[in-house]
């Protein structure tokens, strides 16, 4: 690859990867505050929005993996689908006029805002999907090999993180203290789409990628529904009901994160986002020494120690963190910050770690469709069953009147200790997954 070529490539890897993570963290993080500031204090409407996202983020993975699979191309995809995720991400800050000066007050506002918040994110998570989750990670397998799969996997592994760095730090300096979202919308929007456009002149699609039509188009998307067929991959199965374990575990608590600190806690949005910065700049810090192991395939060791530091970062904030012994006005919480930063630790080892590992056992000529699967586990399962979890905890150990006479829930610190718990049940599944890890490696 020529010099000029491998500038455009890492450029469009970080580029697009990030831009793609700060929007996935604005709607898993400031949309679930927006909510409780624009609409109400109440976890239902979020766990409606997260359930209905997530399949209609599904349901776009099947259908244009598929597709990308079909006509050979990951390019189109990723250039189409950026731009109206964009588009449609700041559509989505308009729904805050439907309750403007009637937050709390009206009923019927409140319940046409709620569905006005779920469509929107429903249509943008379904465009999000269609140009990151199938397109730009579809044409990052067909990119991977021997050479670059430790730093394409930290590079996505860490995206996350920088995303989630970069979305809560300047998105709570954009939202400011008088919650103005819809100049956080524009901007972020507004990146996504300049982003897609740049894919248009800088992006190929690799040589090789050719179309892999295997019989009619309904007939090639109903057979990735062959369970049979995919169990039988018994590696990849393993690997990824622990990916689903371990992000029920993870949204269940991180979807309430933001309102955990803001409303409970007492922290401004922008104080928040700095101390989630901090933690996570040197959580994401470990990423380096870890791309060496991974390149020598200790993918199994690396998801199980991850496990571990999530649980323990995740306890300590339910365990030891309280209204009464932080300051919402300063950074300096020490006891806040280490909770942050062991969370961050294992989380993004454990999405680096899994990532490489999965994506080396897709077939071949099935990756979009493999993409597809993948979301099942990542997204839809975990989306699905999170909010079932999380909303009764939240209900029964956060709720209080607030001052318009309404019922409100706030998540408390009972949520992250159930979080804690069940982070570690990942490790059932990861002990036949890194048993037939070894049987592969030692063939």
């Amino acid at each position: 690859m020529k010099k000029k070529d491998t500038f455009v490539f890492w450029l469009l890897i970080w580029g697009l990867g990030i831009a793609g993570q700060i929007c996935w963290n604005m709607e898993n993080q400031w949309f679930n505050t927006f909510v409780y500031a624009k609409i109400a204090k109440d976890p239902t409407i979020i766990s409606v929005m997260i359930g209905v996202s997530a399949t209609a983020t599904t349901v776009s993975t099947f259908l244009f993996g598929c597709v990308s699979d079909r006509i050979g191309k990951r390019k189109i995809l990723i250039s189409l689908g950026y731009i109206l995720w964009g588009i449609f991400t700041i559509a989505f800050g308009l729904t805050e006029f439907i309750t403007s000066g009637s937050i709390g007050r009206d009923a019927t506002l409140i319940m046409t805002a709620g569905i006005a918040v779920v469509s929107a994110d429903a249509i943008m998570s379904f465009f999000g999907s269609m140009g990151n989750d199938i397109g730009f990670n579809a044409w990052i397998n067909d990119n991977m090999n021997d050479n670059n799969r430790g730093q394409l996997g930290a590079a996505v592994a860490t995206q996350p993180i920088i995303g989630t760095i970069l979305g809560t730090v300047v998105g709570g300096m954009l939202v400011g203290e008088n919650d103005n979202y819809m100049r956080l919308f524009l901007v972020m929007g507004g990146a996504i789409i300049v982003f897609g456009l740049f894919s248009l002149f800088g992006m190929k699609d690799v040589d090789y990628l050719k179309p892999a039509k295997k019989g009619s188009f309904w007939q090639q998307f109903f057979s990735i529904f062959n369970f049979k067929k995919y169990i039988a991959l018994k590696e990849l199965a393993w690997v990824n009901l622990a990916l689903a374990v371990y992000f029920i575990a993870f949204n269940m608590y991180f979807a309430h994160i933001g309102n955990y600190m803001i409303y409970y806690l007492g922290f401004k949005p922008d104080m928040m986002g700095y101390i989630e910065g901090i933690g996570l700049v040197l959580a994401m810090l470990c990423t380096i020494p870890v791309t060496k192991l991974l390149n020598h395939r200790k993918e199994p060791k690396v998801a199980i120690i991850s496990v571990l530091v999530n649980s323990l970062g995740v306890a300590i904030l339910g365990l030891f963190v309280r209204p009464g012994n932080i300051d919402p006005k300063s950074i300096w919480n020490p006891v806040l910050l280490i909770g942050v930063f062991l969370l961050g630790v294992g989380y993004v080892l454990f999405l680096q770690s899994i990532t490489v590992w999965s994506k080396q056992l897709y077939p071949e000529d099935s990756r979009g469709q493999f993409e597809g699967i993948r979301i099942l586990f990542f997204v839809l399962i975990p989306m699905i069953i999170a909010p079932l979890l999380a909303n009764p905890i939240i209900k029964r150990s956060g709720e209080y009147v607030d001052e318009n006479g309404f019922t409100a829930y706030l998540p408390t610190h009972t949520l992250f200790i159930a979080g804690a718990i069940l982070v570690l049940l990942t490790l059932l599944p990861l002990i036949p997954a890194t048993k037939k890890h070894r049987e592969r490696c030692e063939r």
